[in-house]
């Protein structure tokens, strides 16, 4: 009979005991090789920001232009992605071209790894660009020089490329995203396709009790905390306190979870982690006048969708002046860039869709229901389905005619209809959407919206303040050692540097790790200390997060407060009973345009040939199914080399499709009745271009109900029925 006492873990004494010296043991060397991680990781700082251009791409580059050689010098540059072994590139296909954020950390993001924006572009065949930057400013650099600059790299693309078939299609990560936005509205002839990717551009936009991070503002007093630290800074604004912002946010993350994984799993997840890390660490600075212009114009004024930025020449940076496809990529589970701040511009500028398409505008929207932030543009698993389906279909997303679309992704399987005609994993539709869709996420009423206005006001008068009565004393004692010595005892960059060199204490560490991992021991899985481990792991990460949540709760009901007050409104200037933000109307001189072009349109709608005619024919077809599927384009794009699409570029094409769209939408009845005047009498040739119709419409989906009908009227119209045409007949 035994004498052990059973636990409450169900373990006998003598179990337990060797179940507490297993995981002692494991624990022990977990720590040191934890402080292993944390001496790699300083040493890898220290490194990396002694280069002359540190970034984390991971591919080859070639400067292609130095933006501190050009008549504005500023701190960024161009460089062509040399493609990997293996990888071959079409110099047909349009290329692509990746601006990632200044946002406090260093350039390289869109290019991390093999998947990555680049990575699934270059493997799409598309030539790749980056636009990065060095860690410190040009003196005098502004938002507009850089701006200017990225024109000038464009335009280099542009001339390096004069043969492929579309201009370059542009990525913005974040802040990149509004940036790429201003420029396209001031140039818009050097921009494909537009991807912007967890980018602001309504900044005051949000949901109650979710966004906290757009009270910050307000809550601090306004813009005039951005200007003394840059002051401070000598001129300089320190980019690790963005990177501060970002980290507060996530106390639970930034405090213990993102530290607890490394030392929980640390025989595994070194190298994942210093990876990210060197990203994270690689602190950027911006002059003053550049955070200033962003805070002010942006963040707090809102004022990028209310076009009230004006450039130096007095151009007006208008969004309804891109004429390119804009494709907006948020989530729901990004609280820096949530849904409503990616796309509550569209709210901003448009009365409905029809709007849109009287500026000529194609908006494509897709919303990830749990990633955050970081993930839209980092995680490996979004760039290998929704960034691969951009890059193989970018051509469908630059033809399709203006309106709003929102893209989704179904995964491919072997019983889908015609799997052979997506590139991909997944098969990608745009569909038709209202701005009925955008509201039904959420938003500011009239009331938020002048609480915004008031923080806006507030901000203005307390940095006028500042640089009336303090400014001028901060900068004489701001000397230029004092601007350094605050970026080097910044909190982030001191938990790098603490951990990093080569002194007594490190290389113990580093020699205590080498001999743990000569005889590592790990405990079991089933040893009871580790699920009491995780245990007290995840009470921590709840009281973090509650504490999180309260604070935002309390931040929220504090601004909501303040800024709510009429009394306070109207001391500032804001009328209680006024819409802080009426949509801006249509001008009378791009009306007076628009009316032309409509009776431009009216007026060709019985001329044209073949081409015009299939084109409509097929426009009328497929408007009944309020979407565009990746299948049909592609087989579209098969039947090229057949007489009805020979001889078109895909910019014609484009052009082609718009035209024939707007005159649909203007007098879709005569525009259809018109079909026979633009067909040609050879009968061959009208049955070609309605297989091609047939073959396009069924790709995703044989025909039925009202596009059947439809069908069968075009087969009329083309004088094949009694042919072969069975698909047209059926219903």
């Amino acid at each position: 009979m035994s004498t052990d006492k059973p636990t409450i873990s169900g373990k006998s004494a003598p179990a337990l005991f060797a179940s507490t010296i297993e995981y002692l043991v494991d624990a022990g060397q977990r720590s040191i090789l934890f402080l292993d991680v944390m001496r790699q990781r300083g040493n890898q700082y220290r490194e990396h920001m002694s280069e002359n251009a540190p970034h984390v791409l991971n591919y080859q580059v070639e400067l292609i232009v130095d933006g501190r050689t050009l008549p504005k010098p500023v701190n960024y540059g161009l460089v062509r992605i040399t493609p990997p072994k293996g990888v071959e590139i079409n110099l047909k296909r349009r290329p692509f071209v990746v601006v990632d954020p200044r946002a406090g950390h260093g350039p390289g993001i869109g290019g991390f790894k093999a998947d990555s924006e680049i990575g699934v572009a270059m493997q799409a065949g598309h030539p790749c660009y980056f636009i990065g930057f060095l860690p410190d400013p040009v003196p005098g650099q502004t938002i507009e020089d850089v701006a200017r600059a990225e024109a000038v790299f464009l335009e280099k693309v542009i001339a390096l490329h004069l043969d492929a078939d579309g201009k370059p299609c542009v990525i913005g990560n974040c802040q990149a995203g509004w940036a790429v936005m201003i420029l396209a509205s001031l140039r818009p002839e050097l921009f494909g396709p537009i991807i912007i990717a967890g980018a602001p551009l309504s900044y005051w936009a949000g949901v109650r009790g979710k966004n906290p991070m757009r009270y910050t503002g307000g809550l601090l007093g306004g813009s005039w905390l951005t200007a003394l630290t840059s002051d401070l800074g000598g001129g300089k604004f320190d980019g690790a306190w963005l990177v501060q912002n970002f980290e507060n946010m996530n106390p639970s993350n930034t405090l213990w979870t993102k530290q607890y994984n490394v030392y929980s799993k640390v025989d595994t997840e070194a190298p994942r982690y210093l990876e990210f890390e060197r990203w994270w660490g690689g602190h950027v600075n911006l002059n003053a006048e550049e955070i200033q212009f962003i805070v002010d114009e942006l963040f707090v004024g809102n004022n990028l969708a209310a076009g009230r930025i004006k450039m130096s020449d007095g151009a007006t940076v208008d969004l309804r002046n891109i004429r390119s496809p804009i494709v907006v990529f948020c989530s729901k589970g990004d609280n820096i860039t949530p849904p409503q701040q990616a796309l509550g511009w569209i709210l901003d500028l448009y009365n409905d869709v029809n709007e849109i398409r009287a500026y000529g505008q194609t908006i494509v929207y897709t919303v990830h229901e749990t990633v955050g932030h970081l993930g839209i543009f980092v995680s490996a698993g979004i760039a290998k389905k929704q960034y691969s389906e951009f890059s193989s279909n970018i051509d469908l997303i630059d033809v399709l005619p203006p309106g709003l679309y929102e893209a989704t992704f179904t995964a491919r399987s072997a019983d889908a209809t015609n799997p052979d005609l997506a590139s991909g994993a997944w098969i990608m539709r745009c569909e038709q959407r209202t701005l009925d869709d955008l509201r039904a996420m959420g938003g500011n009423d009239i009331d938020d919206e002048r609480r915004f206005a008031t923080a806006a006001r507030v901000s203005e008068i307390n940095l006028t303040a500042y640089r009336n009565f303090v400014q001028p004393w901060v900068r004489a004692f701001a000397t230029p050692a004092l601007g350094d010595w605050t970026r080097r005892t910044h909190p982030l960059r001191v938990q790098y540097e603490a951990c990093s060199g080569d002194g007594p204490v490190a290389k113990t560490i580093e020699a205590a790790a080498n001999t743990v991992r000569k005889d590592r021991k790990p405990a079991a899985t089933d040893n009871p200390f580790l699920a009491i481990q995780e245990a007290v792991s995840q009470n921590i990460v709840h009281a973090l997060d509650w504490w999180r949540d309260a604070s935002e709760q309390l931040s929220e009901k504090i601004f909501l407060s303040i800024y709510g007050s009429p009394t306070l409104q109207s001391a500032v200037g804001i009328d209680p009973q006024s819409n802080p933000s009426p949509r801006r109307e249509m001008s009378d001189e791009h009306r007076r345009r628009l009316n032309a072009r409509i009776e431009e349109l009216k007026a060709r709608i019985g001329t044209g040939a073949l081409r015009e005619a299939f084109i409509r024919a097929l426009l009328y077809i497929g408007m009944t199914r309020g979407m565009v599927d990746e299948r049909s384009i592609e087989a579209l794009r098969r039947a090229r080399s057949s007489d009805v699409e020979s001889q078109l570029t895909l910019a014609e094409f484009k052009a082609m499709v718009r035209e024939q769209f707007f005159m649909l939408l203007l007098d879709e009845e005569a525009s259809v009745a018109a079909i026979p005047k633009l067909l040609p009498q050879d009968h061959e040739a009208r049955r070609a271009a309605f297989a091609v119709i047939q073959d396009v419409l069924s790709a995703a989906g044989e025909p039925s109900g009202e596009t059947a009908n439809r069908l069968r009227r075009v087969a009329d119209l083309f004088g094949v029925v009694g042919q072969d045409n069975t698909r047209a007949k059926a219903s």
